[in-house]
């Protein structure tokens, strides 16, 4: 896609929320502000962008949103974009307000809709953002950090409780398909086992690990669940209650669910939400287009949107491993 002379940007967060979205957003705002653009917030992700909801932001739109957690564009689920039909309204609605460029903030289904829109021509720059660290192009994701403080805290409490009446949790945690938040969980909270989509599980297998617990004299036994799981936290404490005599104990499940997303972004995030917010207008700035911005090995890096909504980003399962022995 050849360069073209960029006066009018955009920028919109899509899909989940992120604690960090308000800093990529304010950074964004400020150093294409700084580059001469008029600089435009999309409101409510793609639907916004198909109905033409923009709103002119300067740099006092986004004073004091940097601590603040979610997203003050807000996001919504839009089942019209993901048709033709709806891709070229927005496109449309792009050229009718003249602007040139966009920046789309989040995970993997928003960077699959960047992609589309830069198969059509768009120029369009993706942040990597998204708690579950899923995404292809950057080691971690905005948000991700400060997920697995929120969880961690969580976690330390129910590690107190499970002592005091020696009891088994389970401990069910964000991260769709990905492991990648359970695992780290499992390891910064000296959890007993892991189950993570990555790696099948026996049910009989989890019983014998945590008897096994028991016997070495621990307390407590704490299991930390993926959502994404084949034997995720509800099918888990349904197995262990339908066989709870033979087993000889049941799980109590807790969900952490949403609590996950809505934290204050901790000071990595902050930081990693201005330097990829930064990189991504000053791609737009050289003509790169078509790319995510991410961190790979400490550097912001641009990785082409086909090989991010194509390639999967692999969990380490050596720290599996890892987590098993540290159990013991």
């Amino acid at each position: 896609m050849s360069q073209k002379t960029i006066k009018q940007v955009g920028v919109l967060t899509s899909g989940g929320d992120a604690p960090g979205m308000n800093a990529a957003i304010r950074s964004v705002v400020r150093t294409g502000i700084e580059k001469g653009w008029a600089v435009f917030g999309v409101r409510r992700g793609y639907e916004g962008l198909i109905n033409g909801d923009y709103i002119s932001m300067n740099r006092r739109s986004v004073s004091n949103i940097i601590q603040a957690g979610g997203t003050m564009l807000g996001s919504a689920r839009c089942p019209e974009f993901k048709t033709a039909e709806g891709r070229s309204k927005a496109v449309r609605a792009l050229n009718q307000n003249e602007i040139d460029a966009l920046v789309i903030i989040g995970g993997n289904g928003s960077q699959t809709g960047a992609h589309a829109l830069s198969e059509m021509g768009v120029p369009v720059v993706g942040v990597a953002s998204t708690i579950d660290n899923d995404l292809y192009g950057s080691d971690i994701t905005i948000g991700v950090d400060t997920a697995l403080d929120v969880a961690l805290e969580a976690v330390d409490r129910l590690k107190v409780t499970a002592s005091s009446h020696q009891r088994a949790f389970l401990v069910e945690v964000m991260g769709r398909d990905c492991g990648y938040l359970a695992l780290m969980i499992a390891l910064a909270g000296g959890a007993e086992y892991v189950v993570i989509p990555e790696i099948e599980i026996d049910p009989e297998v989890l019983a014998q690990e945590l008897v096994a617990a028991y016997e070495r004299g621990k307390s407590h036994a704490l299991v930390i669940v993926a959502e994404g799981a084949a034997y995720n936290a509800e099918k888990l404490a349904s197995y262990f209650k339908q066989h709870e005599e033979r087993l000889g104990f049941d799980l109590r499940v807790t969900n952490l669910g949403h609590v996950q997303r809505g934290g204050t972004p901790n000071a990595f995030d902050r930081i990693l939400a201005t330097r990829l917010g930064a990189g991504a207008t000053d791609c737009l700035a050289r003509g790169e287009y078509g790319v995510l911005v991410g961190l790979i090995r400490s550097e912001v890096t641009a990785t082409p949107l086909s090989e991010v909504v194509t390639k999967k980003k692999p969990l380490d399962l050596k720290l599996f491993k890892l987590a098993a022995v540290l159990a013991k």
